[in-house]
């Protein structure tokens, strides 16, 4: 048994190819494959928490569908029926090797409120201290597509930041990253580690590799942006792979491991929020003297910085910064609301000079420039 201070805490998301046969529905044998390889890391003292894909393709034939539906109304409908076939397979099979499942169905919206994602976060963390085995998925069943999360990688990667997991194993229907797409050459190379998200690895990530999935590679360097900016290790490899999962958890698994550069910052809660979760509700145009001030030599800025302010939002909102050539620098949390910062916009600097508040405190910004992030999350 492995001693407390060497368990840990993993995020293991599973995708739909890998839960369902070939005719769309629930694989007993797929689940039972995942659900021992998580009893055996539960038995040797690891916390663990499974992002679940499979709701919508294991309840669209039930639903009359001979294949996969594309209208929102009845994908949701399938995923209602699917998400109960799915959680008590789940259910059983673990209950079988003494250990209890929890289902946890998360929207957009639950992240983007955060005193929402902070109960969240106690809610989750209260199970796995109790050793409950935390089954998450996206809540099909009412989530508009404009508020989805687009993907269960997405979603994975930002759980596994909310709940500080060591590691975050993406497991699907490929091996792994490729230098090149190895459906049209053979003889790609498997990229075994990263530590730098490149131009050319963005580049070469392609689309959805399964008719039942709805994320492609793209999700997963989305996914694996998220995470190594949040400081966590992970993994991506083939889920039919005999004990892929025990094996990325020791490194020695076939796959592509994804970790951070040894000097590398990584964003701590507060930022983890506001960078992936928020949703900016606003922007914040600044000079680019004012620029360098809070790139170059983080200082926070002040509202004599701010030059022009777009849509409407209270204090306390999260906005994007932009400087005037139109480039985002970054996201953060504003001390004034949108009708203040336009009061402010044309006064003489030495009124101005009487706020003390900064505009954007510095601790509670987050610069483009300082983590590779996903353009959209």
């Amino acid at each position: 048994m492995i001693t407390e201070t060497e368990s840990k805490r993993i995020v293991i998301k599973i995708g739909s190819s890998s839960l369902t046969s070939m005719h769309g529905e629930i694989s007993r044998r797929k689940l039972e494959k995942i659900v021992d390889e998580v009893v055996r890391l539960k038995d040797e003292g690891h916390e663990v928490l499974l992002v679940s894909s499979g709701a919508v393709a294991a309840g669209y034939r039930k639903l009359g569908c001979l294949e996969r539906p594309t209208d929102l109304a009845e994908k949701q409908a399938a995923a209602s029926i699917g998400q109960g076939l799915l959680i008590e397979s789940y259910s059983d099979l673990f209950l079988s090797h003494g250990y209890v499942g929890s289902q946890i169905l998360i929207t957009r919206s639950d992240f983007s409120d955060e005193d929402r994602y902070n109960n969240a976060r106690s809610t989750i963390n209260v199970l796995l201290d109790r050793g409950i085995i935390p089954i998450v998925n996206e809540n099909d069943t009412i989530t508009m597509d404009f508020l989805k999360f687009g993907d269960n990688d997405t979603l994975s990667a930002k759980v596994a930041g909310l709940v500080d997991a060591d590691q975050l194993i993406i497991l699907s229907d490929i091996e792994g990253l490729y230098e090149e797409n190895p459906n049209d050459n053979p003889d790609a190379k498997l990229v075994e580690h990263v530590q730098e998200i490149t131009d050319e690895i963005e580049a070469s990530a392609g689309g959805s590799g399964s008719s039942v999935g709805t994320g492609g590679m793209k999700s997963k360097i989305d996914a694996f942006k998220i995470a190594m900016a949040s400081g966590i290790a992970s993994f991506l490899g083939k889920a039919s792979t005999p004990n892929i999962v025990y094996d990325a958890v020791h490194h020695q698994a076939k796959g592509t491991y994804f970790t951070s550069k040894p000097d590398t910052t990584n964003l701590d809660q507060k930022k983890q929020w506001i960078a992936f979760n928020s949703g900016p509700e606003g922007e914040v145009i600044i000079s680019m003297d004012s620029k360098d001030l809070i790139v170059q030599q983080k200082n926070s800025l002040h509202p004599a910085h701010v030059t022009k302010v777009h849509g409407d939002f209270d204090k306390g909102a999260v906005v994007r910064v932009i400087d005037v050539s139109g480039e985002e620098v970054g996201l953060g949390v504003v001390n004034y609301s949108s009708t203040t910062f336009k009061s402010f916009i044309g006064q003489p600097i030495d009124r101005l000079s009487e706020y003390k508040q900064a505009a954007v405190e510095r601790e509670d910004f987050v610069c483009h420039l300082d983590f590779a992030l996903p353009v959209s999350v």
